[in-house]
């Protein structure tokens, strides 16, 4: 139980020391750098995402494109950027998923093999390109809103936030696990408390960041924790499934690249869409 609670704690230091250096690191690319330099930074996360991601599948001994996978992944960043604001480009990046799924179909035909796996091996080509490639582009649309720099930063604390919340509540409070199959670390206390911390912070730091009620931010911090939470068991699902620990091994006490934007993936997209909802409900 000793090793165990040392264990602890040294992997808690980890990942406050790994958590302040990325929060510095946000604010840096948010706030410092121009709107290329954050889409540039955008898609480098996702070609590091996507690399991660079909180096874990090929533990299953499936076939896939990763080199196409990726270019295309690490293109529709890019499109996002270059078509914002631009009436005729609007539809490129709808345009580039398409044209990307009808070659990864075509690459296909060209296996000289005779498996039984091209279904698979298409389905997860397409499934990073959307998953991680699509799902993580809409920072970009979000920085580009109207107070964009500040809605992405309240976005990524409050997300974060419920990842040390539920980090420090589950192994200190956890008692029943919550899907021990995908995640056996996992408590219902510690989804609990994520789900608090996220309110707490997004009530208290969306009044200084987003123009939003007080209504709206506790809404949000409860979606953007219980979404930021399948967002995590989500890649546990991938990584249990593919056989592997960690996606990676950038970040001291966290692991790779996917293992720091897992819970971000869905949480993205989700929060574009409710600031939508919101400006055209005003």
């Amino acid at each position: 139980m000793q090793i165990e609670k040392g264990d602890l704690v040294d992997n808690f230091i980890k990942r406050t020391i790994s958590t302040i250096l990325l929060l510095l690191f946000v604010y840096l690319i948010i706030y410092i750098l121009p709107n290329w330099g954050f889409c540039l930074v955008i898609t480098l996360f996702v070609a590091l995402g996507q690399i991660e991601f079909f180096r874990m599948v090929s533990n299953r001994k499936i076939f896939v494109y990763k080199y196409f996978g990726v270019v295309a992944g690490t293109l529709i960043p890019i499109v996002v950027f270059l078509s914002h604001g631009s009436g005729k480009m609007m539809n490129m990046e709808t345009m580039l998923i398409v044209v990307a799924s009808l070659f990864a179909f075509t690459l296909q035909f060209a296996r000289r093999d005779n498996t039984k796996d091209h279904l698979v091996s298409t389905a997860l080509t397409l499934f990073a390109l959307l998953y991680i490639g699509w799902f993580f582009s809409f920072f970009i649309k979000i920085k580009m809103l109207h107070n964009g720099a500040n809605l992405v930063a309240f976005l990524v604390i409050v997300t974060k936030m419920t990842d040390v919340g539920a980090y420090l509540i589950g192994s200190r409070f956890g008692r029943t696990e919550l899907i021990p199959r995908i995640s056996p670390k996992k408590t219902k206390e510690g989804t609990l408390g994520g789900i608090i911390v996220s309110v707490i912070v997004s009530v208290t730091l969306g009044q200084v960041l987003t123009g939003f009620s007080i209504i709206h931010l506790f809404i949000i911090g409860i979606i953007l924790s219980v979404i930021g939470q399948v967002g995590d068991l989500a890649e546990s699902l991938i990584k249990r499934d593919c056989n592997v620990k960690d996606s990676g091994g950038y970040v001291a006490g966290i692991g790779g690249m996917l293992d720091l934007i897992d819970s971000l993936l869905f949480t993205v997209p989700i929060f574009y869409f409710y600031i939508s909802i919101v400006q055209y409900g005003h």
